[in-house]
Parts: C-alpha cells; sequence; structure tokens
C-alpha cells in the first residue's frame, strides 16, 4: 500500500495536527513492562529441595490499565521502571526474601500479590485513573504464579 521513502520533514504540531487530535480516544487501554531481578530464599514447611537456601532470576510482568491523557499515555513507561526501582525492587534484587520482605513463606504465589499491592499503592498518586490489572511472577523461563485484579478484588 505504501512504498518505501524517506521522511525529509516531521510533522509539527499545531500546524500538522492539532492537539486536540493527539487523544485518539477516551478508552481504558493496557500497558506492559517486565522486569528482573535476582535473589535468594528458601521456604519453610516444604519438604523439597526448595527448603534449602537457593536463587533465582525472576522475571516480574506489570499489566496497568488507566484512560488516555490529553497527549494519548496511560502511563510513561519510564514512570513504571521509576516505581519499580524506588519502590519495589529494593526489597528483591540481589536480596535474601526472607528478611526483606514481610513475614511470610516466600513463593511465588505470596511474593506476586505483595509485588502487585505495592505497585497498586504506587499508582494511587499516577493521574489517568492507572490501575494494575495484573502481575506476573517467573521463578523460572517456565513456571510463574499470576495475580490479577478481579482475582485481588472480586470484580
Amino acid at each position: 500500500m505504501f512504498g518505501f521513502r524517506i521522511v525529509e520533514e516531521l510533522q509539527k504540531i499545531d500546524q500538522d495536527i492539532k492537539r486536540d487530535q493527539l487523544k485518539y480516544h477516551q478508552k481504558r487501554v493496557m500497558v506492559s513492562k517486565e522486569f528482573t531481578f535476582d535473589a535468594a530464599h528458601h521456604l519453610h514447611c516444604y519438604e523439597g529441595k526448595c527448603k534449602n537456601l537457593h536463587g533465582h532470576t525472576y522475571k516480574v510482568v506489570f499489566g496497568i490499565s488507566g484512560f488516555v491523557d490529553e497527549i494519548g499515555i496511560v502511563i510513561d513507561f519510564g514512570d513504571i521502571k521509576e516505581i519499580w526501582k524506588e519502590q519495589i525492587e529494593v526489597y528483591l534484587d540481589h536480596r535474601y526474601l526472607n528478611e526483606t520482605l514481610p513475614k511470610m513463606n516466600t513463593t511465588a504465589e505470596n511474593m506476586v500479590v505483595w509485588i502487585f499491592e505495592k505497585m497498586e499503592q504506587a499508582l494511587e498518586k499516577h493521574p489517568n485513573k492507572c490501575r494494575v490489572e495484573f502481575v506476573k511472577l517467573y521463578e523460572t523461563p517456565t513456571s510463574y504464579a499470576e495475580a490479577r485484579r478481579e482475582w485481588m478484588y472480586g470484580e
């Protein structure tokens, strides 16, 4: 439909596109961002190899929804990264999770709920009615626990 061409001039605001056109819709949209961290832990009251101290490279995937602002953004990916780095990762990365998390058995199932709650709490201050829709916590590349908004709040 469109052939290859070199863009000679960038589109200019208020000339080629008006400011009121930047917000294309008024729908709720979900954005997603993922992070990794390395940590050690062990499980209590568990008869298996995970009762011993061991570590994982975890992966966390966030689904965050909201309504777009006047320029068409729900939440800047950099803002998600800042929340992660300053309010969540500090408790997780290169830590002994049994010491840095609240009193709990450090299962993926418990940790994913804690991560959901921490991100949800941080988003309360964000505009655009942002909220956490889901968090997935991968303990290995093929094993994860998930917390979803409807399960957390019965919606």
